[in-house]
């Protein structure tokens, strides 16, 4: 196999010359690769141990979720009272969905 290129001279892989450049190549880009996973990962480090979080904000706040959790006892869907306070009801059932959870593990 031969890559041609207009501004790269012609590495010819049928050789082992061509092979052996063609990994040194091979071999620089998974360096460099690695080092750039390396440095993401600690710069992420270092923000959580700033505080810093990743990640989208919550949509449904506490305060949201008390709401939401009034409107359905009070008789409304969960689409209704997503509607009423503006979010998906997607989120809105994710919300409720890990808040019971989590009072389950408790009881």
């Amino acid at each position: 196999m031969v890559l041609v290129s207009d501004r790269l001279p012609q590495i010819d892989t049928t050789t082992s010359g061509g092979m052996l450049v063609f990994n040194i190549f091979g071999s620089l880009a998974q360096f460099e690769r690695d080092l750039i996973r390396e440095r993401t990962t600690a710069g992420l480090k270092a923000a959580r141990e700033r505080g810093s979080l990743g990640g989208r904000r919550p949509v449904i706040t506490p305060d949201k979720l008390r709401k939401a959790r009034d409107y359905i006892a009070a008789g409304l869907t969960v689409r209704e009272a997503a509607t009423r306070l503006k979010v998906g009801k997607t989120a809105l059932y994710k919300a409720l969905e890990g808040t019971a959870s989590k009072t389950a593990v408790k009881a």
